[in-house]
């Protein structure tokens, strides 16, 4: 464990004791200011050295509630969006008992003002104090401390990408002391002699494909040397990743569980794909009808895509398999595309799967190149959410010939909506293989949540701005 989590964990004590203090102390002073008293008049008796005290005892009873949500266990600044949901949550349970407090001992506090918005600060500060020791966190990554150093194991596509990730971004807290290709004997005994002159916090399995025997070897090695062991998951681990283990007559069984995005989590993603796609189609329609305009200009055709060289309707494959009518604004000269199959299929960079992707596709308007690459020509999807036939965040909706092209294990993805976003696009858009945009998607569906589609919607337009190799 690194001294700089140790300490970073230690002082989120501190920290979110004085932050709720601070909350209450706020919340009495502006229940007690000019402005408020004139909208409210105080007729209750709360002198401010009785309510400091029992404010004392109530933030001691927080950071209980806090340590009991998992708030303070030691761990690297990687995952801000749960520990904010953690925040909440807990948050949430000390007003609970702070309503309690007050049925039993309503002399505590006679004001209900003053309990709920001490509550709110308290969420503010505490999240505000977090994020702050968050990003001091990560910037110290920059300078070396608190950063994990790692053994990369695997001769994948995946252990480049993360020695890529760990080197180019410094704040990821990830540094890659050593790669090695497999785990034989050889390697077992050079990397022992290597962790006598390197220390080494853990090593990550990332190719999946290794044998058995180097997979159990690399786990009793990590094991005997004290070091944290990781790896990737494959596809197979991922479909089954939330499980419950119960005992029956003695035997461990394993149940695997169904996605979150069932019953009422279903209702919640669809009220929510509701408002805010009908909210974004107003904030976006002078963008819309300004593509229209230039689009119309630029070049002969229609405004909207919706259509196969052949005059038929442009379909894309939807939740459950099921084909849906789609469009979306012209990007490419008329009549088009069915070139990528012909005379481009040679310029396709998505060889790994059933995608296909055109790279300096010359079919690409002026106006669509702009408009692809700020993904403006996908702003029409807004529409197909309202009406329901897709969400704004899920794994992206395929033509069915490469729908065709699936293997069982991919038609996972099938079992949802598909969205305007979603995590694949967010964690590297077009530039990652199909597999990896598989793995992603199947996480997204077996780990659903409204906050995790909330933060996949922050982290969109940084994705949109960021470099990749296909438009």
């Amino acid at each position: 464990m690194k001294k700089a989590e140790l300490f970073f964990s230690t002082l989120f004590i501190p920290v979110d004791f004085v932050m709720i203090i601070l909350a209450g102390l706020s919340a009495y002073k502006l229940r007690f200011s000019n402005w408020t008293v004139s909208v409210r008049p105080v007729v209750f008796d709360l002198p401010f050295n009785d309510y400091f005290k029992s404010l004392l005892i109530i933030a001691v009873l927080w950071v209980f509630i806090f340590a009991l949500a998992g708030l303070y266990q030691i761990g690297n600044a990687r995952k801000l969006a749960i520990e904010l949901r953690k925040v909440f949550l807990a948050c949430s349970t000390g007003l609970a008992l702070v309503a309690i407090i007050i049925f039993f001992q309503r002399e505590l506090f006679d004001s209900r003002f003053i309990v709920l918005v001490g509550s709110i600060f308290a969420l503010l500060y505490v999240s505000l104090a977090r994020s702050f020791i968050r990003w001091l966190q990560r910037r110290l990554f920059v300078y070396g401390i608190g950063v994990h150093k790692v053994i990369v194991v695997g001769n994948s596509k995946t252990a480049d990408n993360l020695i890529a990730e760990f080197s180019s971004n410094k704040k990821s807290g990830y540094e890659v002391a050593r790669r090695v290709r497999d785990f034989s004997l050889e390697t077992a005994q050079e990397l022992l002699e290597f962790l006598k002159e390197k220390e080494i916090d853990e090593i990550i399995q990332s190719d999946p494909n290794l044998t058995k025997a180097e997979t159990l070897r690399l786990y009793d090695f990590a094991n005997d040397n004290h070091i944290t062991f990781r790896y990737v998951a494959d596809l197979l681990e991922v479909k089954v990743l939330r499980t419950e283990v119960a005992e029956i007559i003695g035997i461990p069984i394993v149940e695997v569980k169904r996605t979150t995005l069932d019953g009422w989590g279903r209702i919640f993603k669809r009220f929510f794909d509701v408002i805010f796609s009908g909210l974004l189609i107003i904030i976006f329609s002078p963008v819309i009808l300004l593509t229209m305009l230039a689009i119309k200009l630029d070049s002969r055709g229609p405004i909207f895509f919706s259509s196969r060289d052949d005059g038929s309707f442009l379909y894309r494959v939807g939740e459950g398999g099921k084909p849906f009518k789609y469009f979306k604004f012209r990007s490419m000269i008329p009549n088009s595309d069915s070139m990528r199959y012909k005379e481009l299929a040679d310029r396709n960079v998505r060889a790994d799967g059933p995608m296909v992707k055109i790279k300096d596709d010359p079919r690409v308007t002026r106006v669509g190149r702009f408009i692809r690459r700020y993904s403006i020509d996908e702003l029409p999807e807004l529409f197909l959410v309202f009406v329901g036939r897709m969400s704004l965040v899920g794994p992206r909706p395929h033509l069915p010939e490469e729908v065709a092209k699936y293997e069982n294990y991919h038609r996972k993805t099938l079992t949802i909506k598909p969205g305007i976003t979603g995590l694949a696009q967010v964690s590297g858009r077009s530039d990652l293989l199909f597999e990896e945009e598989a793995k992603l998607d199947i996480y997204y569906i077996e780990n659903w949540s409204m906050l995790l589609d909330i933060s996949i919607l922050f982290k969109t337009p940084m994705a949109v701005f960021k470099h990749r190799e296909t438009e």
